[in-house]
C-alpha cells in the first residue's frame, strides 16, 4: 500500500517524502538521477523490495529538489543543497540518526552527508555509485565528454521514450514491456526534459573523490560485475578509499538494484544491518574553512569585524578566530562559504576594506571551532597575500563539490602558490556579470538568508496574492537591477523572473488544493491569478492535468 506523501521545507523549497516500515532503525533511500516517490509504487518489483526493507527499518523516501513531487522551481542544485534536503526530511520525521542507502547518483550526496554529519549517519549503503562522471587519467572508467554529449542528445530528442536505451539500465527486463513502460513513465514523471538535462550536466562535474577518506561510518558498497552504466572498477575504487568498507561484487548487468538478482541485494542489506556496530559519537567531521586575509600592501588597516561576523552568521557559518590581519570561519559546506565570500567581497568594496579569501575543505575535530589547529590556521600560508583585493580562491576539492552553483572557476597561479603542496587553485567569479559590470557595480546588500534565490522566493511569497506583483518589486526589495535579476535567475533556475513567479504561485496553489479547504476559484485568487480560467490553463501546463482533475485523484 502506497504511504501518504507529505512535504517539508528545505529552506524555501518543498521536499516531498514518504515514510513506511516498522523496523528498529531509520533508513533514508537517496534515489539516483530522477525519481517520483508516488510512481515508485506502480512497479511490483520495487514494491516487493520496499516491503522487505520495511520489515527491518523505518524507511524514508524523498524526491530531490527539482524532481518528482518536490518543487520544480529550482532546476540547478548543488550536492550540498541536496544534502540539506536529506537533513530537512530527517528532521521532519524526527530521525536523529539514520542509515543512508544511495543508488547511482544518490551515492555522491550520501557520501558527502556521511562525511559531514557522521553523528547523524548510522551507516552508509550504496549500490552502483560513482565518484565522478567525467573521464580523467586517475579515473578512466568515467564517460568522456563525447560520450556525455550522446546522453545530452538523447535527453533533448528522446526523453522518456524507447530511444533512451532504457534497457541498458535493466537488461534482465528488456523483454518485459510492462516494466519498460513503467520505467519510461517513471523518468518522465520524475523530471521534464529541461530539468533532466540540467541535472545530467550538473552530475557531469560532480567529483567526491577527495572526501571519500573522510567517511568513517560503517559502509557497504554493492556493484554488479557487468553494469553498463557504472563500471565495476568504480565500486572497487570507492570501497578502497573508505576505511573498513565492505565491497560486494554480484553477478549480473542490471544498474537498477530491484531488477535481476534483487533478492541477493536485499539479503546483503539485511545481513549488514544486523551486523553493524555504529560508533556512538564521532569526534571528527568535514568542515569548509574560509580564510580572509588583508593583502600584504594593505596590512595595518583595521579589520571590519562587525561586517565580517554578520555576513558569516547569515550564511550559517561560525567565526573560528580573528587575527591582526584576517579571520578564519567554518561552514558546513563549500557553497555557503563561497557565497558568503562573494557577498562579503562586494560589501567590503563599499566599506573600502581590502581582503582576499581562500576556501578549503578538510576533516577536523569539532573542537577546532573554538581552537583551530596549527594546520587549519596556516593552511593558506602566503598564498592569499599575493592575491588581489576581494578575490576568492578555492582548492580543487571545494570546486569539485560546487557543480550546479552557477559559478565560474578558472585556474589561478601566483609565485606563492608554486611553494604550496596543493599547487592548483581556482578563482571564483559570478558568471551573471560581465567583467566591466563587476568592476562598476554598486555592491549589493548582504543577503538576509542563505542565498540570493531564497531572498527572491521570500519576496514572491510576501506578495503571493497581489496580481500586480512583478519584476520591479523584486528588484526594489532584493536590491538588484533588473538586468542582474534576469541573469542570476537564469543561471540558478534556468527560468526568467516571470516564469519563476508563475511557477512559485502554481506550486503554492497546489499546496493549498491538497489541503482541500478552498475551491479552485478561491485558490486562484489567493495565489495572484485574477482569472480562474487562466489559472486552470497555467496549472495544466505546469503539472500536466487540470485543477479539477488534480482534486479528483
Amino acid at each position: 500500500m502506497k504511504p501518504q506523501t507529505q512535504y517539508t521545507k528545505s529552506g524555501r523549497i518543498n521536499i516531498a517524502y514518504q515514510v513506511f516500515g516498522s523496523g528498529p532503525v531509520d533508513l533514508v533511500y537517496i534515489p539516483g538521477w530522477v525519481s517520483n516517490i508516488d510512481w515508485m509504487w506502480a512497479c511490483p518489483e520495487l514494491v516487493a523490495f520496499f516491503e522487505e526493507l520495511g520489515k527491518v527499518a523505518r524507511v524514508i523516501l524523498f524526491d530531490k529538489r527539482g524532481t518528482g513531487l518536490s518543487d520544480r522551481i529550482v532546476e540547478l542544485s548543488t550536492v550540498e543543497e541536496r544534502m540539506d534536503d536529506i537533513r530537512a526530511v530527517m528532521d521532519a520525521v524526527g530521525s536523529e540518526k539514520a542509515v543512508l542507502f544511495g543508488h547511482s547518483e544518490g551515492g555522491s550526496v550520501s557520501a558527502l552527508f556521511a562525511a559531514t554529519y557522521p553523528n547523524r549517519t548510522q551507516a552508509l549503503i550504496a549500490f552502483g555509485i560513482f565518484a565522478k562522471r567525467r573521464y580523467s587519467p586517475d579515473y578512466p572508467w568515467a564517460p568522456t565528454d563525447e560520450e556525455r554529449q550522446v546522453v545530452y542528445d538523447m535527453i533533448e530528442h528522446s526523453w522518456g521514450s524507447g530511444d533512451m536505451n532504457l534497457a541498458s539500465l535493466a537488461p534482465s527486463k528488456a523483454d518485459d514491456p510492462v516494466f519498460m513502460d513503467w520505467l519510461a513513465n517513471y523518468f518522465r514523471s520524475g523530471a521534464s526534459p529541461s530539468a533532466a538535462m540540467v541535472l545530467t550536466k550538473m552530475n557531469t562535474d560532480v567529483d567526491v573523490i577527495d572526501i571519500l577518506g573522510s567517511i568513517k561510518v560503517p559502509t557497504l558498497i554493492m556493484q554488479r560485475t557487468h553494469d553498463i552504466d557504472v563500471k565495476i572498477e568504480e565500486g572497487r575504487f570507492i570501497a578502497e578509499r573508505i576505511k573498513g568498507a565492505r565491497f560486494i561484487e554480484m553477478d549480473g548487468n542490471d544498474h537498477l538494484f530491484w531488477a535481476g538478482n534483487a533478492a541477493e541485494v536485499w539479503e546483503e542489506i539485511q545481513a549488514f544491518l544486523k551486523e553493524i556496530k555504529p560508533i556512538r559519537h564521532y569526534g571528527e567531521r568535514l568542515f569548509t574553512f574560509l580564510s580572509g586575509r588583508v593583502p600584504l600592501a594593505d596590512q595595518g588597516e583595521a579589520l571590519p569585524k562587525n561586517l565580517i561576523g554578520r555576513s558569516v552568521a547569515q550564511f550559517r557559518g561560525n567565526i573560528v578566530r580573528y587575527t591582526a590581519t584576517g579571520f578564519i570561519a567554518a561552514f558546513e559546506g563549500p557553497s555557503k562559504a563561497v557565497h558568503c565570500s562573494l557577498a562579503l567581497a562586494t560589501a567590503l568594496q563599499e566599506a573600502q576594506a581590502k581582503l582576499v579569501f581562500g576556501i578549503h575543505i578538510k576533516e577536523a575535530r569539532v573542537e577546532e571551532l573554538a581552537r583551530p589547529s596549527q594546520e587549519t590556521a596556516t593552511f593558506w600560508g602566503d598564498s592569499l597575500l599575493m592575491a588581489r583585493p576581494w578575490e576568492v580562491l578555492v582548492t580543487p576539492s571545494v570546486k569539485n563539490l560546487l557543480s550546479g552553483a552557477g559559478l565560474d572557476f578558472r585556474p589561478y597561479a601566483s609565485p606563492a602558490i608554486a611553494r604550496r603542496e596543493e599547487k592548483e587553485l581556482y578563482l571564483v567569479s559570478d558568471p551573471s556579470l560581465s567583467p566591466e559590470q563587476a568592476q562598476s557595480l554598486q555592491p549589493e546588500p548582504l543577503l538576509k538568508n542563505d542565498s540570493f534565490l531564497e531572498n527572491v522566493l521570500q519576496c514572491i511569497d510576501r506578495h503571493l496574492g497581489d496580481e500586480q506583483f512583478g519584476i520591479e518589486v523584486i528588484c526594489n526589495e532584493v536590491g538588484i537591477s533588473e538586468r542582474q535579476l534576469q541573469r542570476k535567475l537564469k543561471a540558478i533556475t534556468n527560468k526568467s523572473p516571470n516564469q519563476l513567479i508563475s511557477s512559485v504561485r502554481l506550486h503554492r496553489a497546489k499546496e493549498l488544493m491538497m489541503k482541500r479547504e478552498h475551491n479552485i476559484a478561491e485558490v486562484s485568487f489567493q495565489t495572484g491569478f485574477a482569472s480562474p480560467s487562466y489559472f486552470s490553463q497555467c496549472f495544466k501546463k505546469e503539472f500536466g492535468l487540470s485543477p479539477s482533475a488534480f482534486l479528483m485523484r
